[in-house]
């Protein structure tokens, strides 16, 4: 694992869209693993304003998203398949059948969970997984409990996370309480993961999950058993880890 300290979130983004694009030109049909939330929003700008160029083609891409709200359409402004065709979809060239996202609309959630296992399993692998890190230390909705979570899997969002996730709809009363998520076990399975975090209230949890045991109540600690891990960070959220270790321009490496 190493971990790289940003100067601010749009050398954050961009050093993050480095690592995305430098996957997308080894292997123009690679598998990408995204994420949601406002992490990843300055790389997905950086990714289409060099596609803009001519220097990257995503007529080969496929894609998994990591979750998706119960209960919402994917035409829900507040959906997460709405934020990828905001954010980075409609700007680049890939085709819709290489977009894959859970079924937000699927009520039987054994159904869509073996649905989307399925989709995972025919694509080969993800090739590159990006990740965010909730405060709680969740990755993708695989929030704090009593093991991991192996596989796609229906669950019941935290009140903490319900809490930070409130900011996008115009009441608490209108986030959904249930997600689809992929399991821990299909992110592990990722040839490479790519993790960004971005302030002050992502620094405990990025320093439980690098510096901590291993332990289900903080998902992203399952990482440490990962064995090609990428870190990209600011400060404010390296700043735990910062008091203890020094990072430089190299990265550190765990």
């Amino acid at each position: 694992m190493r971990i790289y300290k940003a100067k601010d979130y749009n050398d954050l983004s961009r050093k993050a869209a480095n690592i995305i694009s430098a996957q997308i030109i080894m292997k123009p049909d690679a598998v990408i693993g995204l994420a949601t939330g406002a992490s990843p929003i300055g790389t997905y700008k950086q990714l289409i304003e060099w596609y803009k160029k001519g220097d990257l083609d995503f007529s080969e891409i496929r894609t998994v998203n990591l979750d998706e709200y119960k209960g919402l359409a994917a035409d829900n402004p507040q959906s997460y398949a709405y934020y990828m065709h905001t954010n980075l979809f409609d700007s680049v060239n890939i085709p819709a059948e290489n977009i894959n996202i859970p079924n937000g609309l699927e009520f039987d959630a054994a159904i869509e969970c073996a649905r989307y296992d399925t989709v995972l399993q025919k694509l080969g692998g993800i090739d590159l997984q990006l990740l965010g890190i909730g405060g709680n230390g969740h990755i993708g909705f695989n929030e704090p409990g009593n093991n991991f979570d192996k596989s796609t899997h229906c669950v019941a969002l935290t009140e903490n996370t319900i809490q930070a996730n409130s900011r996008f709809f115009d009441s608490i009363d209108e986030v959904p309480k249930f997600a689809y998520t992929m399991g821990i076990k299909n992110i592990m399975q990722a040839k490479s993961i790519l993790l960004i975090a971005s302030g002050e209230a992502k620094a405990q949890a990025m320093y439980d999950s690098f510096y901590g045991p291993i332990t289900p109540s903080c998902p992203g600690s399952i990482l440490q058993l990962h064995n090609n891990v990428t870190v990209v960070a600011d400060e404010a959220a390296l700043s735990l880890i910062l008091k203890k270790h020094k990072i430089t321009s190299g990265g550190h490496i765990l």
